[in-house]
């Protein structure tokens, strides 16, 4: 269910609609992009998680296949890249909740939030696996639900309405263009983000070679379904130029079914969407800093277990700083905050970069030396890995051409050096743990 329930965040509830906005009908070619793309980095995950499950999934890929330095790089940016993702998500959680009790601040909602989930993943792994799964049980079925009536709907059987298939032509597929598809694509790879969660667990799991090879068989078909399907569905139940950018797409669509109490509803799954992301976060963040301490790239401390075999400290770490960004969301949004949200924009990209060189590597060395060993291998291999590279890097090419997203690009490639200088200077030298 972690797994099912990964890629189903408020990007999708919420963000669709500024996507439709900003593609028109062919918002679905641009969510299919950013899936296949998503759909060809986790069956090279798949790959090689299978081949050797290990503590910190693809860093320790990158660390033994492309050198200490990716190791240490692609570790700390996906660290950077879910501690900010942790802070906005308590502050968007905030946002959605404050309306209901406005006698109290949002910060206060915020880091309450925070305080909660944090205590979640202290207690051990299985109330983390336990709370996602709960989580991600209440978005996929507002999804399924949604599938099933909006399906009803467009074919006009649903009482009152009529077919409504053509909408998705309305002033032409491509109503705004080609290259819009291309800007769809780089405003949805970052929904996507997250489905790699599933081999980092993987490794705390009873049998991780069976439940990593599951996930990934499983993403082709939740992609098609969750996200291709959904938006589909959304085009043409409502004419692409009247879905709203302001609220969520779903809660419209719900309306228009004449679903009692709608917006409330959908607000709700929102919350619990934002909820699940913040509760992953820190599960990650926590892991992939335990994972670097482990090849001597984090401090000695943050190795530290619990009771339960938690790595509080590292747990700890990953909240402090994320309490960090939400006061700086309210003491310099313009500054700190942005900088921390924005210079995390374009990590994913490049994080997936170095998972498909890392794969490129690691298949041919496994070939040679321990063939029984790929049980689950990368479609047509090498060629579709080099395709993936290649749709990676026209994605964050346009991002160059898009301005309100060009920042981002550049943030994060400060960051990507910031990283780069650390290691040079303070890691280099030292002899890590084989």
């Amino acid at each position: 269910m972690i797994a099912l329930g990964g890629i189903i965040g408020a990007s999708l509830f919420i963000g669709s609609g500024a996507v439709i906005s900003t593609v028109g009908p062919a918002a679905v070619v641009s969510y299919a992009i950013g899936g296949l793309i998503v759909v060809l980095v986790m069956r090279m995950l798949g790959e090689m998680a299978t081949a050797a499950p290990t503590l910190g999934s693809f860093m320790e890929y990158a660390r033994t296949s492309l050198g200490e330095w990716a190791g240490f790089t692609l570790g700390w940016l996906y660290w950077y890249y879910w501690v900010g993702v942790v802070a906005f998500e308590a502050v968007a959680g905030a946002e959605l909740i404050n309306p209901l009790i406005p006698m109290v601040p949002q910060w206060v909602i915020s880091l309450v939030l925070m305080m909660v989930l944090t205590g979640t993943n202290l207690v051990s792994v299985r109330s983390f696996g336990e709370t996602e799964f709960w989580l991600a049980s209440i978005k996929v079925i507002t999804i399924v639900i949604f599938l099933l009536c909006g399906t009803v709907f467009v074919l006009g059987l649903w009482p009152g309405a009529e077919m409504s298939v053509g909408n998705i032509g309305k002033d032409g597929f491509f109503a705004n263009g080609g290259f819009s598809v291309l800007h769809g694509v780089v405003i949805v790879i970052f929904s996507y983000f997250g489905t790699e969660i599933v081999t980092i667990v993987s490794a705390e799991s009873d049998e991780p070679e069976r439940s990593v090879a599951k996930a990934t068989k499983a993403v082709v078909w939740r992609v098609l379904l969750f996200y291709v399907g959904s938006v589909t569905l959304l085009v043409m139940i409502t004419p692409w130029d009247q879905v709203p950018t302001e609220g969520s797409p779903y809660a419209a669509a719900f309306t228009r079914f004449g679903l009692p109490a709608a917006e409330v509803v959908v607000d709700v799954v929102v919350f619990t969407a934002v909820v699940s992301v913040l509760n992953s976060g820190l599960y990650t963040a926590s892991r992939m800093l335990f994972a670097l301490q482990q090849r001597s790239f984090a401090p000695g401390w943050v190795r530290d277990l619990n009771g339960r075999g938690v790595p509080w400290k590292a747990i700890l770490l990953s909240t402090l700083v994320g309490y960090v960004a939400v006061a700086a969301s309210y003491v310099a949004p313009d500054t700190i905050f942005y900088f921390i949200i924005n210079s995390a924009g374009a990590v994913a990209l490049f994080i997936y970069a170095m998972i498909a060189f890392s794969q490129l590597k690691m298949r041919r060395r496994l070939e040679r030396e321990a063939p029984e060993s790929l049980k689950l291998k990368m479609w047509f291999f090498p060629y579709l890995t080099w395709v993936t590279l290649g749709l990676i890097g026209t994605v964050i090419a346009a991002m160059i051409f898009v301005p309100d997203i060009r920042s981002q690009l550049v943030l994060s490639l400060v960051s990507v050096a910031a990283i780069l200088v650390i290691y040079l200077v303070f890691v280099r030298r030292k002899p890590s743990k084989a």
